[in-house]
């Protein structure tokens, strides 16, 4: 007997066009699901619609059936579902509820009526899972965007679930915590549902993938034959692709940013930087490259202006722009050519929005959009703006493997107009997109080009 199931369900949110239409899709006890799909496919929707939140957080119009451990959920609250269900989100700063670590992992286990004498050590487990016992007495606010997703998925482990609904988990995470938070959280024989826009992680850990599309199932086999239907008809999504080294060409233009020696620390923490240097020049990619929790970001809002070095400097001419890990939290306005048009007039916001693939989304509302698709709206209102040094933190997260082809695409293009600096945990598209790499690893020098 299947331990979920979704039974022609078609669901729309307010205001919105069909995110699903007519799915079927059941999961058995111990196994682990794989939802492929492009941004907006509706993969986010199943996983909202196993935890209850479709229809009851988001309302909307609900036809067909949901049923999670023989409990049909338009008759349980997703609060019922607590302890047989848990979720991780796209976006773990909207998951996190207190102020440090382990009190965070140990609220959910405090709300399910877990006997104190147990939490402590389930705390302990969760985070050793993920790679996270380091950060048992850290503050959530002093983490990096990986190290708290590394939290997230531990308050979600440490309540033993029936069900594990996972959405994007690895976005935030470095190559070598992704595989080892693969390695515990798919191989324990807790029953997986898993959207992943980096497939090539993910499947070797799948026993079934579906792929939906415009909000259906267009494919829902065994991994095997899955892996054959991908390969003929969705190849962007059966493997990695297969990239050289750098582009390796240096900047030829003028000095845009150049930080030299900077340190940083936030409050009576341990240094985020210790004196590090990099140069930017017009006309070059820069890919910065490094484990989470090596400051990166922190090394990315120096170089852009937001933060000021308390030791070293940083220095930059011209205008600089800067997009966050996570552009949601910086989306005010109420259609998607407004949000746009904040930084320019009406004709650039438009061609701002074809170039990233948003052409036609003029007059929908932000909040609508799948975490990919408002991705891509913030990575518009920053071109429009037409900066001399671009930060880009994270720019591939929720992004499908076609689009990141295509963002790689465009930046290369427009390359010459500006500096550009990428953040990023993901290989495969720094060797696409960048002239060459600066690591904050440990064990490599700071630059390497």
């Amino acid at each position: 007997m299947a331990l979920a199931s979704l039974t022609g369900l078609s669901f729309s949110y307010p205001d919105g066009g069909l995110a699903l239409d007519d799915v079927t899709l059941e999961v058995e006890p111990g196994e682990v699901l794989l939802l492929l799909g492009p941004s907006g496919s509706g993969k986010s929707t199943v996983l909202r619609a196993l935890a209850g939140l479709v229809p009851w957080f988001h309302g909307g119009r609900f036809v067909g059936r949901v049923e999670v451990a023989g409990r049909d959920t338009r008759r349980t609250r997703p609060a019922e579902l607590a302890g047989t269900v848990a979720t991780v989100f796209q976006d773990p700063e909207d998951q996190v509820v207190l102020g440090r670590v382990e009190a965070e992992v140990a609220f959910g286990l405090e709300n399910v009526g877990t006997p104190p004498r147990e939490i402590a050590s389930r705390v302990a487990d969760a985070l050793e899972a993920v790679g996270a016992s380091h950060l048992a007495g850290r503050r959530v606010t002093e983490l990096s965007g990986g190290e708290l997703q590394r939290v997230c998925l531990a308050s979600a482990l440490a309540l033993a679930p029936q069900l594990l609904l996972l959405d994007e988990p690895t976005s935030q995470l470095d190559p070598e915590g992704a595989e080892a938070f693969f390695a515990h959280a798919l191989d324990a024989g807790v029953a997986v549902v898993l959207s992943e826009q980096h497939p090539a992680l993910a499947l070797p850990h799948a026993d079934r993938v579906a792929f939906l599309e415009r909000g259906r199932v267009l494919l829902d086999a065994p991994r095997e034959e899955a892996l054959a239907w991908l390969e003929e008809h969705r190849p962007a999504w059966a493997c990695e692709p297969r990239t050289g080294p750098f582009h390796g060409r240096r900047g030829t233009g003028e000095v845009v940013c150049r930080v030299d020696r900077a340190t940083y620390a936030y409050g009576d923490g341990p240094p985020a930087l210790d004196g590090v240097s990099i140069e930017l020049r017009r006309g070059e990619i820069v890919a910065l490259t490094g484990p989470n929790g090596s400051g990166k970001s922190t090394l990315a809002k120096l170089a852009a202006g937001l933060l000021e070095a308390q030791g070293g400097s940083a220095t930059r001419e011209g205008r600089a722009t800067f997009l966050l890990q996570d552009p949601g939290r910086y989306l005010v306005r109420e259609r998607v050519d407004e949000e746009v048009e904040l930084g320019s007039d009406s004709a650039r916001a438009r061609r701002a929005l074809a170039d990233v693939g948003l052409a036609g989304y003029e007059g929908r509302h932000p909040r609508d959009l799948s975490s990919g698709e408002r991705e891509r709206l913030a990575l518009a209102t920053v071109l429009v703006t037409e900066p001399d040094l671009l930060v880009l933190d994270e720019p591939t997260r929720g992004i499908d493997p076609e689009r990141r082809a295509q963002l790689a695409e465009l930046l290369r293009e427009q390359a010459h107009a500006r500096a550009t600096l990428v953040v990023t945990h993901d290989p495969s598209f720094a060797r696409l997109v960048a002239d060459r790499e600066v690591s904050l690893a440990p064990e490599r020098e700071p630059v390497h080009a």
